[in-house]
């Protein structure tokens, strides 16, 4: 099992493409979210000029972004730029150059998990950060999840994954079902969510897993060339909350 979960985050890298277009995960057999729900949605687009990268992302905090570490390029040449406002689509856009370091979170045994906190250089003002789960109740095998994300919503002959680069007229929610839980020193703490004839695709990576209207999770790596063969993997937001905390200062009492 261990060496199948290895596999199948290496297989979540994402791709890159001389077509000037690099994509992760998209949501297929989804729906169209609510308009009046997951507003603090971010589009995280990487460029080097020739090849973009294209993420998911969840505004915690005014000044902060929760998205997958596999999203960040550290090469030289590569701008990480995130799109506020990008849902609906009548909203208000804004765009930011990600110009601080990113946070990414590394063990006691110096393993980095697939989990990032990116700052933002001035806080948004027009969006309602999503919030964090208490964890005193977490979530069980079973609980209906939501994930989100932008892009192709078809697949081509025999399922396998296209790579249309275009975006959907409208971001994308599937409900999907926890059906385990899963943990390594090397990956971390994740979960498994799935649904009959529903996947993540390219360019879903990052987006928020929602619970109750809380963020349980963030969409992390699975196998890439074919659809609906495996469950999709999911950062455990919960067994981060402290270093979330930690590092945003969120919900940490104040000082007088």
């Amino acid at each position: 099992m261990a060496l199948l979960k290895v596999l199948l985050l290496l297989l979540g890298l994402g791709v890159s493409m001389n077509s000037h277009v690099s994509l992760h995960k998209r949501i297929i057999g989804g729906q169209n979210c609510n308009d009046t729900e997951r507003l603090y949605h971010v589009r995280l687009e990487g460029n080097n000029g020739t090849h973009m990268r294209l993420c998911g992302g969840s505004l915690i905090h005014r000044q902060w972004i929760l998205t997958a570490a596999h999203c960040w390029k550290s090469e030289p040449g590569w701008t990480t730029t995130a799109k506020l406002g990008v849902h609906p689509r009548t909203a208000t856009q804004e765009k930011q150059i990600i110009q601080h370091n990113p946070v990414i979170y590394v063990n006691k045994w110096h393993y980095r998990h697939d989990i990032m906190l990116l700052k933002l250089q001035r806080p948004v003002r027009n969006i309602r950060p999503v919030r964090l789960p208490r964890c005193n109740n977490r979530i069980t095998i079973g609980a209906t999840v939501q994930l989100a994300g932008e892009g192709s919503t078809t697949t081509s002959p025999n399922n396998s994954r296209s790579l249309s680069a275009s975006l959907p007229p409208h971001l994308q929610c599937v409900d999907m079902k926890v059906t385990g839980f899963f943990f390594t020193i090397t990956s971390g703490h994740e979960f498994f969510a799935e649904a009959q004839n529903t996947d993540v695709y390219f360019g879903d990576s990052g987006g928020g897993v929602v619970f109750n209207k809380k963020i349980v999770g963030v969409i992390s790596g699975r196998g890439k060339n074919f659809v609906f063969r495996n469950p999709v993997f999911n950062m455990d937001v919960c067994d981060y909350l402290e270093w979330i905390r930690n590092t945003t200062g969120l919900n940490k009492p104040k000082i007088s």
